[in-house]
């Protein structure tokens, strides 16, 4: 039997990815309205760290002067290393430049 839970709060799923270093900073993340979720097509703006994350949503936010665009592939059960937490989401590929 799987225990695997099939959504996660916003703040723990980008936490457990290691995006941030703490749950903390994540939920601050979460609550400052820079975190966009893709579903079903429909994108929104989350504001609160509490809003509940699976597998298939699509997540746009800006980290430091990289714009991060992933979907979710897994929910995890814990912050374990770098390999683990890689394995929990796909990097979308970032759109073609127009050339000159």
């Amino acid at each position: 039997m799987n225990d695997t839970p099939t959504s996660v709060r916003l703040d723990i799923w980008l936490w457990r990815a290691r995006f941030f270093k703490t749950r903390a900073l994540s939920a601050k993340m979460c609550e400052s309205g820079h975190v966009r979720l893709e579903r079903f097509g429909a994108v929104s703006r989350i504001e609160k760290a509490s809003h509940a994350v699976k597998p298939g949503d699509r997540l746009i936010f800006a980290l430091g002067t990289r714009l991060i665009d992933l979907e979710i592939l897994d929910m995890g059960e814990r912050r374990g290393p770098a390999p683990e937490a890689q394995a929990l989401y796909s990097l979308r590929p970032e759109p073609a430049k127009p050339t000159d």
